[in-house]
């Protein structure tokens, strides 16, 4: 009878679990609809100063363990330092003068992906940030990229350049990864730093093409294709490969990697490209010691060093949201919540470092 209670119990609880997740299901998808009815997400560019951030976490800890009167002391000297560099710059311009002022250090990201997505969101803000930068400021760049089209990173590279054209300095940080088309971004810098178990290089071109010609002659399907111009279609998924049509598909390949190398060369001539070349990638000590990055260092330190001598500034690019991308929001935080208390209450083990 006991075991009995428990079981039921046991169905209970599963059951009223499931019942909860629709109602949240569907509280979600109805909220961000009502969201988009209410309201159509304008483009817009954040610019936030990095800081204010970093002052607010320092003040929230020593908060802490320093009194109220020590706070306020702060507080007052650093509004007094505040309202002595206004006043200096008022009289400067009074004056005729340029006032003195901070180098300015413009922190982006970019989050890539197979299609390098990010590089719109890219453009738009390295145009802002090009408007606004004078000569003096530099710009850090937070990438984070595992590669993907040659294309497209070509072009979010070719971004990268336009900073390096204008005569800024340019930093990459990269706290994770920057492989394949994602080095082909770093760079571009005039600086690389890495953290020691970030992930650098892949140098190489990879390309699959599946091909069920074999399953489709069994089945008596034939499949015709025609062009125009001999290597128009090198490979085909559908028809049958021959092996004049392999040898032109891997000579694009090799073309398409001398093109990767020569770029690189280009911008890091440092680098003995012919060694690093080889498609593998390497952990940050062991890219220090082939030159693939400049610094074991990662983005937050390097943030950290530089507060006090020149204003950080993050800027970002948020496109208007459709109502899609509102359900797709709403959908994708809905099953990340879902997965966590799964594995919470199985107390799933997950694989460490």
């Amino acid at each position: 009878m006991t075991e009995f209670l428990m079981q039921y119990g046991l169905f209970a609880a599963k059951a009223i679990t499931v019942l909860v997740v629709i109602v949240l299901a569907i509280g979600g998808i109805a909220s961000a609809v009502r969201q988009a009815r209410q309201s159509h997400s304008p483009e817009r560019l954040d610019v936030r100063s990095l800081n204010e951030r970093f002052e607010w976490l320092a003040d929230s800890v020593k908060g802490e363990f320093k009194s109220s009167a020590e706070m306020k002391a702060a507080a007052k000297t650093r509004k007094k330092a505040d309202k002595a560099r206004a006043k200096a710059a008022k009289a400067a311009i009074k004056a005729g003068k340029t006032p003195d002022a901070k180098p300015r250090i413009f922190v982006l990201d970019f989050d890539g992906n197979l299609s390098a997505d990010a590089t719109d969101a890219l453009r738009d803000e390295i145009s802002a940030v090009l408007q606004a930068a004078q000569d003096h400021d530099e710009v850090l760049l937070r990438l984070e990229s595992p590669g993907g089209l040659v294309h497209a990173y070509g072009l979010a590279a070719s971004q990268l350049q336009r900073i390096r054209d204008r005569g800024l300095k340019l930093t990459v940080a990269v706290d994770m990864m920057a492989a394949s088309g994602g080095y082909l971004m770093a760079c571009v810098a005039n600086q690389i730093i890495s953290a020691p178990f970030a992930v650098l290089g892949s140098i190489g071109v990879v390309a699959q093409v599946p091909n069920v010609h074999r399953l489709l002659k069994k089945h008596d399907v034939d499949v015709e294709l025609h062009t125009a111009g001999a290597y128009k279609r090198t490979l085909t998924m559908l028809g049958e490969n021959t092996e004049a049509g392999r040898a032109k598909f891997r000579e694009e390949l090799e073309l398409t990697h001398g093109l990767f190398k020569s770029f690189v060369v280009e911008h890091r001539p440092q680098l003995d490209i012919e060694a690093v070349a080889t498609g593998e990638h390497w952990y940050g000590q062991q890219a220090l010691a082939l030159k693939l990055t400049d610094k074991l260092q990662t983005s937050d330190d390097w943030l950290l060093s530089q507060i006090d001598t020149a204003d950080l500034i993050h800027v970002r690019f948020k496109p208007p949201q459709t109502l899609s991308d509102r359900l797709s929001l709403s959908l994708l935080r809905l099953g990340r919540g879902l997965r966590s208390s799964a594995n919470e209450a199985l107390q799933r083990p997950h694989t460490q470092v």
